[in-house]
């Protein structure tokens, strides 16, 4: 490898492969000391090092201003590209979250499966779906905020919920915006664990409900307060701070390593969460938690002033830096050797290995199998990299009110948050040729990222029509047909025209037959939603 030019300052380095496929990226202080340190005296390397270095072709380098900088890049370009010797955050469990919606006039609460960096304010992630519902329903019924989808016009008719008091209904002008602001500020104070504000409110208004002589409503109350009070006994007070932080613990095993995460709020457990990081035999495990750290709070709506760790990661200095500049104000990041926070610790600690062990082996079967099916795809399709696998079905009940629908899978699994709906405007009858062309087109003007392979829930009339609009636009993309039998059933893979030669019994397939009952699904339940939705209309 030819060194000479590489400079001497920081930035983020991408190592390749002889197909062009990034399989590594790094940074460094130093680019040319780093890169360097790859191509001389391997005895030093781990295994996985030197098998990567085996496999590298040629590599790419951009500068940065500043390590931290660089850093960014790094956890950016890593989530992008998902080169094969980088280690990666995968949580085994997306556990929901509260959103509201802050930046609209009259903010929503709705469930979403993960953060997003749109100035809302997100709660969780809930460990305990069904408390998180609880708190839902108390929300509902205490503040009334809206949970509606609507766009709020002037003169809007107002829903259900407003009829049986689940909603302040402000589509219709019966709540100030100001009024509505102090009962958000209510919700959030709320969630954030503040309980003992709240149950002062709902005793005072079941009391006065009571002298009213309302006794259902008072009832309603005394419910609402008694679900309060279990789940602020299911938080118990953990320490006398009263103040924020995470705890973080791990459990490693043969080839991977667990994270366990404990979320205080308030001095009060109010979660917790764990994440896989995969092949890290080979890796020190203050290295795993910095990039734990790095990868887990670059999309972190909430970063506390403290985080408490098992042990010190590397770059700890530029951690604090990195963190601090996400947050906007200083991070700490420190091992405790005695006292409450001690504790709480040794409590992940000891939660992390039984998480391991019972997610352990499970996650690394299903992931092997998931491996395994991407490779055997990759095979017999002759492609490099199966990434992002995208299918397409066409709904409709004589032609009428045809849809489309595309799910997505990465890395073997599908990501919900990718998913679209198409509702066909051109196409009139039961065309399903000419309704993947229009998806497919709107799909390549519309969205980013194109995939490694689409698939097709039909034959070869379905896959022409969508080879047909990738031509159209000078776009290269492997284009497959699912073929079903009398049953439903996936029987065949199309490509080329032909059947590819893989048997049912593989993991390839299986993964395509999951991927084509997938969006099946998808496609059946957005008709039957749009054809209900007609039907109301008429």
């Amino acid at each position: 490898m030819d060194l000479k030019n590489v400079p001497t300052t920081c930035g983020v380095y991408l190592m390749k492969d002889e197909l062009d496929n990034i399989i590594y990226i790094g940074k460094a202080v130093n680019l040319k000391n780093r890169l360097k340190q790859y191509f001389t005296n391997n005895k030093t390397h781990s295994i996985k090092v030197i098998k990567m270095v085996e496999n590298i072709a040629s590599f790419e380098y951009i500068i940065t201003q500043s390590e931290v900088e660089a850093l960014v890049l790094e956890c950016n370009l890593i989530k992008k590209y998902q080169p094969k010797y980088n280690i990666r955050l995968k949580d085994d469990k997306h556990y929901p979250y509260i959103k509201i919606d802050v930046n609209n006039a009259f903010p929503k609460v709705s469930i979403v499966r993960a953060m997003k960096k749109d100035g809302a304010k997100y709660f969780g992630p809930y460990t305990d779906v069904s408390a998180m519902y609880e708190i839902i329903e108390i929300i509902k019924t205490t503040w009334q905020l809206r949970t509606c989808k609507r766009k709020l016009m002037p003169n809007t008719k107002p829903c259900l919920n407003m009829q049986i008091a689940r909603c302040v209904a402000p589509c219709k002008g019966e709540c100030s915006q100001q009024q509505y602001k102090e009962m958000v500020n209510e919700v959030i104070s709320f969630l954030n664990g503040n309980y003992k504000h709240v149950l002062q409110k709902l005793e005072a208004q079941m009391t006065e409900a009571a002298d009213d002589f309302k006794f259902e409503r008072a009832a309603i109350l005394r419910d609402q307060i008694s679900a309060i009070k279990k789940i602020e006994q299911k938080q118990n007070a953990t320490s006398s701070s009263m103040k924020d932080h995470d705890i973080i613990a791990y459990a490693t095993g043969k080839s991977d390593t667990l994270i366990q995460v404990y979320f205080v709020r308030l001095g009060k457990l109010v979660g917790r969460e764990h994440f896989i990081f995969h092949n890290t035999q080979d890796e020190k495990i203050e290295t795993v938690f910095r990039n734990f750290i790095v990868q887990f709070y670059e999309t972190a709506n909430f970063i506390p002033k403290e985080i408490v760790v098992d042990i010190i990661p590397d770059e700890l200095e530029l951690l604090k830096q990195y963190l601090a500049n996400i947050k906007g104000s200083k991070v700490n990041i420190k091992v405790p050797q005695k006292g409450e926070k001690y504790n709480l610790l040794q409590l992940a600690r000891k939660n992390a290995l039984i998480s391991f062990e019972q997610f352990g082996d499970r996650l690394i079967k299903q992931n092997a199998r998931t491996t395994q099916a991407l490779e055997e795809l990759m095979a017999v399709l002759n492609v490099s990299s199966l990434n992002r696998i995208e299918a397409y079905d066409i709904s409709n009940t004589s032609g009428v009110q045809s849809v489309g629908a595309m799910v997505v899978f990465e890395n073997g699994k599908p990501k919900k948050s990718a998913y679209r709906k198409y509702k066909i405007k051109t196409v009139i009858g039961p065309n399903d040729c000419k309704s993947i062309e229009e998806v497919i087109e709107r799909r390549i003007n519309n969205l980013g990222d194109l995939p490694d392979l689409m698939l097709i829930d039909g034959g070869k009339g379905q896959v022409a029509a969508a080879n047909n609009v990738l031509k159209k636009y000078g776009v290269d993309i492997v284009v497959c047909g699912m073929i079903k039998d009398d049953r439903h059933k996936t029987r065949a893979v199309l490509y080329n025209g032909k059947e590819v030669d893989i048997s049912k019994n593989t993991e390839g397939f299986k993964l395509v037959a999951r991927i084509q009952d997938e969006v099946h699904r998808f496609a059946i339940e957005y008709h039957k939603k749009v054809r209900a939705n007609s039907f109301k209309l008429q």
